[in-house]
């Protein structure tokens, strides 16, 4: 039986030597049916995952490959394919990240792309979302898939109506550290040191702690993080400088530009937010001792791309307690949202401040607020007003009255 022919896909090319002597480095190339396709990426020693540019050059040479039509024809008749590579071509350049576009579409690709637009139905999205694992990334994948078949039919390219069944969303997050739990968790990241295996000497075999402070970027990771509410990748990318791609830290103005430079603006809100003088104070600091010398979170004076793995041992360290839900770095997010209601802040400053909508803000942390239904408490147990008494007494006495008129 012969094999099933693989589709397009990317392959890390080895580099190609003579004894010691490199003739053509690694690179990143696009095998399809025996055919090398360059993509213009050089593989890096241990790079095992391709670059965003080169995922882009896949997605764009299966979209080339494919000329999907463009005439009128039935549901019965379009291949899925066809609706997403017309929704590709026509959308990639709106999109805030094409490499995160370019894999939503090729994984819709992969599961739908041979069936045909007719086939749509619950039980199959309800199979794409098992497939996929993730619940919350399914959904999102599906909202893709249903906005490719509405700018299909917006094109007139199909009659009839599809409709894209969406997994249901998930319950909102709602932990949040407590002000002695973000403390506990800052002074971890400062105060640790690494310990190292002792190879030779009177040590020998014994771990010692030593100089070197591995977590302290986290620490300043950490204070942004709470004091603006901001998300993890804008506080991670912040420099002091305009550099394209990265957020900006105004140490002058006090003020923090959270959408990276060039970036769209996009439904996550990451409006210009005025620094806290404590924080402000601090940043400058950082700055004037080389701590942050171009960017605010800087690991062994470069800057970092993700704080993942740090966050989750500094959690384990400090033995916060997991069992109330997890805690990552969008926890912070969720805390300072918490803190600022606690505080009775008014939520349209609130909702300002953290870039998102005041609905989203009293939905999520509404009921953190002190004067969340208050009025309606204090209410329910006080006795009735002699004034709403006395109004019930005159309606009484106007009804009296006007019966005795008619008689």
């Amino acid at each position: 039986m012969p094999r099933t022919r693989k589709g397009p896909r990317l392959w890390r090319r080895p580099a190609r030597r003579r004894g010691r002597k490199i003739l053509a480095a690694a690179v990143w190339i696009i095998k399809d049916a025996g055919r090398h396709i360059a993509t213009g990426c050089i593989a890096h020693p241990g790079e095992t995952r391709p670059p965003e540019e080169a995922e882009i050059a896949l997605a764009d040479f299966i979209a080339s490959k494919y000329s999907p039509s463009r005439t009128k024809k039935s549901i019965h008749d379009i291949d899925i394919g066809d609706v997403l590579s017309i929704y590709y071509e026509a959308s990639r350049e709106k999109q805030a990240s094409v490499k995160k576009f370019a894999n939503r579409i090729l994984r819709l690709n992969e599961f739908f792309g041979d069936r045909r637009l007719s086939e749509i139905s619950s039980r199959l999205c309800y199979e794409y979302a098992k497939s996929r694992g993730n619940k919350g990334g399914a959904r999102r994948d599906l909202e893709d898939l249903r906005a490719a078949i509405r700018f299909h039919a917006k094109e007139n390219l199909h009659d009839g109506t599809v409709h894209v069944t969406l997994p249901e969303k998930g319950s909102a997050r709602d932990r949040w550290l407590t002000r002695s739990e973000a403390a506990k968790l800052i002074w971890t990241c400062w105060r640790t040191r690494e310990i190292q295996l002792v190879h030779r000497g009177m040590l020998k075999g014994q771990r010692v702690p030593t100089d070197k402070r591995p977590l302290r970027h986290l620490a300043r990771f950490i204070l942004v993080a709470l004091y603006t509410g901001t998300r993890s990748t804008a506080v991670a990318c912040a420099s002091t400088t305009k550099v394209e791609g990265r957020s900006f830290v105004d140490l002058h103005s006090g003020i923090f530009y959270r959408l990276a430079v060039g970036k769209k603006q996009t439904n996550k809100r990451q409006t210009p937010v005025p620094l806290p003088p404590r924080l402000l104070a601090h940043m400058r600091r950082w700055n004037r001792l080389g701590c942050s010398r171009t960017h605010i979170v800087e690991y062994n004076g470069k800057a970092v791309k993700s704080v993942k793995t740090a966050f989750k041992t500094a959690v384990r360290k400090a033995g916060i307690d997991l069992a109330q839900g997890n805690v990552s770095p969008h926890t912070l997010r969720h805390t300072a949202a918490t803190w600022l209601m606690q505080q009775g802040v008014d939520p349209w400053q609130a909702a300002g401040f953290l870039g998102m909508s005041v609905q989203t803000l009293l939905h999520v942390y509404g009921h953190h607020h002190p004067d969340y239904m208050r009025e309606a408490a204090d209410a329910i147990g006080s006795r009735v007003r002699k004034r709403n008494v006395s109004v019930v007494e005159s309606v009484v006495e106007i009804n009296r009255l006007a019966d005795n008129t008619k008689k």
